[in-house]
């Protein structure tokens, strides 16, 4: 009977027998997923409203620049048979800053695949963020008009990005502004710089909940995914650092020794996931992660509780004090989800962005996400039978609840590429549960399917 590894926790990182064949039966499901996606608009002359690369909202665009090769050096990397290894011997919080830089590096060699203007111009775009700010000089007033201005037909109404959105997104490009770093160059390095970070965060957050040997076998996987193409540069690359650093901060409440430091813990955390709801509708999602975390925390429940109490006032502090000043997010709401379906997605057939969400999010995962859902099947399965959950399966588990959600929503038909970013972290701790012979391939697979993905499609963020 095969032998399983596990951290000091007990998180089980080579999967159970039959492994192998779901892993193989979940690759080639989802290989049809996406063949569905991108043939079904032209085989039944429908027009989904994404381009030519339905389900990305993008099109068919073949290109190399001169930072090609360097992505190819990183591929290279990736499939070194004993990178592992190297990895197992760099100390803990040098492996942390080493997978910020390799992050940024990886980032900014596949978002210049599309020259100079690769590292940022989609934020001067008329719909984003970042032209709304520049004109934006009292914020007080914005923040007073804001729902008033999210209806199509209301006298200037917000562009799409900030109608579509809480105002949390705009006011950190504002803060950029006032600072001098208003220019996209700019905007789109501090993006980027912010959004290497993640790996750390989601690696932070398994290594206070007791799984650091899991948190080091993930950190590659987690620096060297397709999602990368999307992260530079892309705002919704920074809500999903956020989220992973406020899950960081509600792991690290758990596994304080000190009361002060449990509780402030929990308040940060609490604070960030408010943040996260002024930032976009749908974060609110982010409640499930919470929950996982506390779930998998260390501690009686009635101190997880007790911290959970903590976390949820916090984000009820940030959420009430933009109510204080003239943003209600309970009032916005409703009147988005009009502005919504009054728009383009009347337009977008939801029969199809139901599955072809789906395909999207496996494009930007790549391969390896469900050939390693498929293998771990029985671990998610598993969950309800634990006392304390085994702390990657209930992150996994999280974040297939929270992809579910935001898909039968309908909320979120076409874009979702970068949608998914906050959500998708979490999905890939999965690749823990892929057998042996495919971890030896997997991180390249990755790396490959990333750069395929840049180099043939060029989307629109």
């Amino acid at each position: 009977m095969p032998q399983t590894a596990t951290d000091h926790h007990g998180t089980q990182v080579d999967p159970s027998p039959g492994a192998g064949d779901r892993a193989r039966r979940a690759l080639v499901a989802a290989g049809v997923l996406v063949v569905l996606a991108m043939t079904a608009p032209r085989l039944l002359g429908v027009d989904v409203k994404a381009g030519s690369a339905a389900p990305l909202l993008g099109d068919w665009v073949p290109r190399v620049w001169w930072t090609t090769p360097v992505t190819l050096v990183i591929v290279a990397v990736a499939a070194w048979g004993d990178l592992g290894a190297a990895l197992d011997r760099v100390p803990w919080r040098r492996l942390l800053l080493l997978s910020w830089g390799a992050s940024v590096l990886w980032m900014v060699a596949l978002a210049l695949v599309d020259g100079p203007s690769g590292m940022g111009r989609i934020l001067d775009h008329g719909t984003e963020y970042l032209e709304s700010a520049r004109g934006i000089d009292d914020v007080g007033a914005m923040l007073r008009e804001y729902v008033a201005r999210i209806p199509l037909d209301a006298p200037g109404h917000w562009a799409v990005h900030l109608a579509g959105h809480p105002p949390g997104a705009v006011l950190m490009f504002i803060g950029l502004d006032r600072i001098g770093l208003g220019s996209w160059q700019a905007a789109g390095v501090v993006v980027v710089l912010v959004a290497g970070t993640l790996p750390a965060a989601v690696a932070t957050t398994l290594d206070r909940l007791g799984a650091r040997a899991a948190a080091r076998r993930v950190l590659p996987f987690l620096v060297i995914c397709p999602a990368a193409v999307l992260m530079a540069v892309s705002a919704d690359a920074v809500f999903a650092t956020t989220a992973a650093w406020a899950a960081a901060a509600l792991a690290g409440s758990a596994a304080a020794r000190s009361g002060a430091t449990r509780f402030g813990l929990a308040a940060l955390g609490g604070l960030l996931f408010g943040w996260c709801v002024m930032e976009s509708y749908g974060l609110l999602l982010l409640g499930v992660l919470a929950v996982a975390v506390l779930l998998a925390a260390r501690g009686s429940a009635r101190e997880r509780v007790t911290l959970g109490v903590v976390a949820a006032v916090a984000a009820s502090v940030v959420v009430l004090t933009f109510a204080a000043v003239g943003f209600a997010w309970w009032e916005a709401y409703p009147v988005l989800h009009e502005r919504y379906w009054a728009g383009l997605a009347s337009s977008r057939p939801s029969w199809y962005w139901l599955f072809g969400n789906l395909a999207a999010l496996v494009l930007v995962a790549g391969p390896m996400l469900p050939a390693a859902l498929g293998a771990g099947w029985p671990r998610l399965r598993a969950l309800v039978a634990w006392d304390r959950p085994d702390p990657v399966a209930t992150l996994v588990a999280a974040g297939v609840v929270m992809v579910a959600l935001a898909d039968l929503s309908l909320m979120s038909k076409a874009e979702v590429e970068r949608i998914w970013l906050p959500f998708l972290p979490w999905l890939l701790l999965s690749v823990l549960w892929l057998p042996a012979r495919w971890q030896r391939w997997a991180l390249a697979a990755q790396a490959v399917a990333a750069v395929v993905l840049q180099h043939l499609v060029r989307t629109v963020w």
